[in-house]
């Protein structure tokens, strides 16, 4: 089961490494990883996607709580929290398939960046299912180029929202 760690931690040096180390010496694999600064420039917020039941995650949650520059350790659920990607996709077009592109961008409600006689630059957010979907059904025109972010995460406050 996927599960998504919230994880604030001191912005300094060699926290990411040391974060990262914890997994890599558990032998737990990171899906996806994703760092940023919070408001406050001394603290960093670290979105991490692991595969685990709650038990592993639970021993993870305790190991984090450990290291000292860690802050704050969330799982967040899926239904109480927001959970986006960034993908960035180079594709190719022709004359032929330029207006079912387009159509398909469209669907998906695409930003379009750039656009060529043979290829398509577009940026695409969604959760991680969304952003597979996108590159499912545009695998077919030819991916040239691909840059997918890693998931970041953010807990309803209204534990009622939709």
């Amino acid at each position: 089961m996927k599960h998504t760690l919230s994880i604030l931690v001191n912005n300094h040096p060699g926290v990411m490494s040391h974060v990262s180390g914890l997994f890599t010496r558990r032998g737990y694999n990171i899906d996806s990883i994703a760092v940023g600064v919070t408001d406050n420039q001394e603290v960093s917020s670290m979105t991490i996607v692991l595969n685990g039941d709650d038990f592993v995650v639970g021993q993870v949650k305790n190991q984090l709580l450990k290291l000292p520059d860690v802050l704050k350790v969330q799982d967040m659920a899926y239904a109480s929290s927001v959970q986006r990607e960034l993908v960035l996709v180079s594709f190719s077009i022709n004359e032929s398939n330029r207006s079912e592109a387009l159509t398909i961008c469209n669907g998906f409600d695409v930003k379009i960046l750039e656009m060529t006689e043979d290829s398509l630059l577009i940026e695409f957010s969604g959760n991680s299912r969304q952003v597979t979907n996108i590159i499912a059904v545009l695998k077919p025109f030819g991916i040239r180029e691909i840059s997918r972010t890693g998931q970041i995460a953010i807990a309803y406050r209204n534990q009622n929202a939709v």
